[in-house]
């Protein structure tokens, strides 16, 4: 089970670049679903990148879904040669995405993220008409099946801009 807030305290206390996207998203603009993870777009930057390993060393992450026991170093070069990772830590699963289908990467999705405060720390997420373009986008059932609840919680807000 994914501990959301030492999540979200590792990686502001380690002043990651980084967007909040995915089910956590949604959950913060209103959203009712559950979520089993954290989606988050990082900066792919040398020093950002450092940070990340750093920050996530001590609760060894994995990649999630691999077999036990398959080679795996979790280092700088990793990260600066891959771009998605998919993780299983000892503080919950994190999906670490360099870049996101139909939002690009981390500085094409600073101008549609904004600041909220979640457990005591101030963290970056996806506003809400760019969660809904980028769920559009990615076009998988479970993305299409939230489309309905986040326009409606859009619609309340009283803005149309995503549609």
């Amino acid at each position: 089970m994914t501990d959301f807030e030492k999540v979200l305290r590792t990686f502001s206390e380690a002043g990651i670049e980084c967007v909040i996207v995915g089910g956590l998203a949604a959950t913060v603009h209103g959203s009712a679903r559950l979520t089993q993870d954290v989606d988050f777009v990082y900066a792919r930057n040398r020093v950002n990148v450092g940070r990340l390993v750093a920050a996530l060393r001590p609760h060894s992450p994995y990649l999630r879904g691999a077999p036990p026991g398959l080679p795996f170093e979790w280092s700088e070069a990793t990260v600066e040669r891959g771009l998605n990772f998919t993780l299983t830590t000892a503080i919950g699963d994190i999906d670490l995405l360099g870049e996101i289908t139909g939002g690009g990467d981390y500085e094409a999705l600073l101008p549609h993220s904004e600041h909220v405060d979640m457990f005591g720390c101030r963290c970056r997420c996806l506003d809400l008409p760019e969660l809904i373009r980028v769920k559009r986008a990615a076009g998988r059932p479970k993305d299409l099946d939230a489309l309905a609840e986040l326009e409606a919680l859009l619609e309340e807000r009283g803005d149309r801009s995503s549609r």
